[in-house]
């Protein structure tokens, strides 16, 4: 990775900063994480365009002498070698470094003015923010995007055609979905409620983007009352089979309008002492559109039914693993094939074999992220991508980590699996083994009814804490039913947010726990998995127990796997885990080809 001459940028930002139409002392552009508005891939590209880093979290802020990037832990070594001498690179987690909202207030002068895009900016962070900056005597400023005045030839938003889902793959229709929705705002005794999250619309009305790559949402909001639905899309998004597959229920109305009707709404809402519901996603503009004194925030409850998967979603996740875990099968049987007969590869040759492969698989609609592979020290690059004419070759005397994930018409898959196609070292071994403990700990835990992924996390560490190891990422997160693969509210990590959504049966979790030296090696091992029901002895208290399904199922290398370091129940489950890939992959495999002979080979007990 190379870092970008910003300069000339940042120039001509600052100038527009200083002009006398905005007059702002400094401008902040959001990251994925600060927002989480329906404007996530845009925000990431006007990061990358003013700051050259191109990871999926970081916020930065352009002051008029200074810029700084705040990213965590999974971006640290990406974001130091992406960012030129212009920035300053704020490791954000680390004792010593403040959080970008306390860098606003407390690094920035007394009585600057912080310009921001309001359309990027949740009202929640804005408010508390605009709180924040009073006390030092600065103040918030919403703004034009100023990225987007200085970018020449920025790209074109992208507008989607649509599919339509049958509930066959989603077991509910919209229609059902939405009475549900109605008889919560009831319950929260709302006029109605604003839908803004592009993978809570997409969700509710069992539409997805046809033109799918990574994601497959679409540009629309949504507003639902007791009354009337209007779902607002683009024209490109707008056809009969959208139409007649949505009724005569919902009124598909043009994308430009929303802001119009949420106004005309906030007069109604005045006058008759009604309040709307906005999630904590929701926009800083459409907060002021409704009016801040006619809006009541909570997290979306479109989000948190999104989250609890039904028998039908559940079913397709577990037949979609399936296939995807014979493509990895067949891919890893082929690089390590290619490997041993001294074909050349690079990182990005192998992601696009990979792709192949789960084109073959039945239901195969795109791919769920850009694939991470990854040899020797670009492993330790946590959300590395490899590309042309960059990206390095596949060295089988080196440690390889594959994280790769595909969309499929029944779900949404993402796995990884770290292997070594010569002999690992001592220390490779052990690392890798104290990670693959963390993960078979998560995989067996059992737990009682309102426990969080906030503490289950310390399971996943435990090990590699025995050592004195870690890693700075979380250790799990939801995944969509053919939708997002970053899915929420929940998760398992060390963010105190999640101990506010306990684990329930329909959720599904990735469990990834992993180890990274920096130069050297990134190791990671990830499986989807699904909450459910535990059998347990005893029920004590009556809350009941659960567990975890694990539905991905591919071998672990045995040869980077240090037996003496294991218990005799690890050592079971590897057994167990093993023979389980065996009987349930196969048959998705050619008879006497490469893949399968592979799986057989690395599919046994140890």
């Amino acid at each position: 990775m190379s870092a970008t001459n910003t300069t000339s940028r940042l120039q001509k930002l600052r100038a527009l900063m200083q002009s006398p139409e905005y007059n702002v002392t400094a401008f902040v552009v959001p990251s994925e994480d600060a927002h989480q508005s329906e404007y996530v891939a845009e925000c990431d590209e006007r990061r990358s365009y003013i700051s050259g880093f191109t990871g999926s979290a970081g916020l930065a802020v352009v002051a008029l002498d200074s810029a700084a990037l705040f990213t965590d832990g999974r971006y640290f070594l990406q974001a130091s070698q992406q960012l030129d001498s212009n920035w300053t690179l704020m490791k954000s987690g680390l004792p010593e470094v403040p959080t970008w909202q306390d860098y606003l207030v407390k690094n920035l002068p007394a009585g600057s003015r912080i310009g921001i895009d309001p359309l990027v900016f949740t009202a929640t962070d804005a408010y508390k923010l605009e709180t924040d900056l009073a006390k030092v005597g600065s103040s918030l400023v919403p703004v034009a995007n100023l990225v987007d005045l200085i970018w020449e030839n920025r790209p074109a938003r992208p507008a989607s055609k649509l599919m339509t889902l049958s509930t066959k793959t989603t077991g509910r229709t919209h229609t059902e979905k939405i009475q549900q929705l109605r008889k919560d705002l009831e319950k929260k005794g709302v006029a109605g409620f604003v839908v803004s999250g592009l993978d809570e619309i997409a969700w509710l009305f069992n539409l997805r983007g046809a033109d799918v790559h990574c994601n497959p949402v679409f540009f629309s909001y949504a507003i639902v009352t007791p009354d009337y639905v209007n779902l607002y899309l683009q024209e490109k998004s707008t056809s009969a089979d959208v139409r007649e597959h949505l009724g005569a229920e919902v009124t598909v109305k043009s994308y430009e309008t929303v802001f119009d009707d949420l106004r005309a709404l906030s007069a109604n809402l005045k006058a008759n002492k009604q309040k709307f519901l906005l999630g904590a996603r929701t926009n800083l503009a459409m907060a002021v559109a409704l009016g801040k004194e006619n809006t009541t925030e909570t997290r979306s409850p479109v989000t948190d039914a999104k989250a609890i998967k039904n028998e039908t979603e559940m079913e397709g996740i577990r037949q979609c693993h399936l296939r995807d875990s014979a493509a990895l099968i067949n891919y890893f049987a082929w690089l390590e094939e290619q490997l041993a007969n001294g074909v050349e590869l690079d990182e990005a040759d192998g992601a696009e074999r990979l792709q192949q492969f789960r084109a073959e698989q039945a239901g195969f609609v795109g791919l769920s992220f850009d694939t991470i592979s990854s040899t020797g020290p670009n492993g330790a690059i946590i959300h590395y991508k490899p590309e042309k004419p960059n990206a390095a070759r596949i060295n089988p005397d080196l440690v390889y980590l594959c994280d790769s994930g595909g969309q499929y018409i029944d779900g949404t898959t993402d796995v990884t699996r770290t292997l070594h196609f010569k002999t690992p070292s001592a220390h490779e071994k052990r690392c890798f083994t104290r990670v693959l403990q963390g993960h078979i700990a998560i995989d067996t835990a059992v737990f009682p009814d309102g426990t969080s992924g906030y503490l289950l996390d310390v399971l996943a560490r435990r090990a590699l804490w025995s050592d004195g190891l870690d890693f700075r990422h979380g250790t799990g997160h939801g995944v969509g039913a053919f939708l997002n693969v970053h899915e929420g509210p929940h998760g398992c990590g060390t963010r105190i947010a999640y101990n506010d959504i306990p684990l329930v049966p329909g959720m599904t979790l990735t469990n990834e726990p992993g180890y990274y030296e920096d130069g050297k090696f990134g190791i990671r091992i990830e499986n989807v998995m699904l909450v459910r029901k535990a059998d347990t002895l005893h029920n004590f208290g009556g809350r009941g127990y659960y567990g975890f399904e694990h539905v991905t199922l591919v071998p672990m290398q045995v040869k980077l796997i240090e037996r003496s370091l294991l218990t005799h129940l690890e050592i079971e489950w590897i057994n167990a885990y093993h023979a389980e890939c065996l009987a349930k992959v196969s048959p998705f495999l050619a008879k006497d080809s490469p893949g399968l002979k592979w799986l057989q080979r690395e599919a046994v007990s140890i």
